[in-house]
């Protein structure tokens, strides 16, 4: 009889404006969020990903240019702000090819439990920021 009185849980929507301070995202929230962000950044990117890659490969000449890019910068943009956005490129693409090699790896292997969700949450982001900083050491020089 005690079952039938106990009182339900409720549930209710997120208030963005008082709720979201306290709110705390779980990892797996995180890599979702970011891998649709990454996906998007590298999208809206993809004529800047274009002529990179098109000057890079044209010529010797143009592989000049594309070298001073990132030495003296391009037009109006210096050289860090140019290797800013590069790192920004190559932040979204570790992140959202380790994202979706998880997503992948969590269908094949119908690995869908709340324990695996965080841990390989957890080692998509370390992964992605961790290879993303020793990459970006690389682009600015300090090695």
């Amino acid at each position: 009889m005690t079952e039938l009185t106990k009182k339900r849980p409720e549930y209710r929507n997120i208030n963005a404006f008082t709720d979201l301070t306290t709110y705390r995202l779980p990892p797996a929230g995180w890599v979702s969020i970011l891998h649709r962000a990454s996906g998007a950044l590298m999208f809206l990117l993809l004529p800047l990903i274009v002529w990179l890659f098109d000057t890079s490969v044209t010529s010797e000449i143009s592989f000049e240019v594309f070298s001073a890019a990132f030495a003296g910068g391009v037009g109006f943009l210096p050289a860090w702000l140019f290797k800013l956005v590069v790192l920004a490129l190559i932040w979204a693409y570790l992140h959202h090819l380790i994202a979706g090699v998880r997503h992948l790896y969590m269908d094949a292997f119908h690995a869908v439990s709340k324990e695996f969700g965080k841990t390989s949450a957890v080692v998509t982001l370390v992964a992605s920021i961790g290879l993303t900083l020793v990459l970006g050491a690389k682009l600015f020089g300090l090695y």
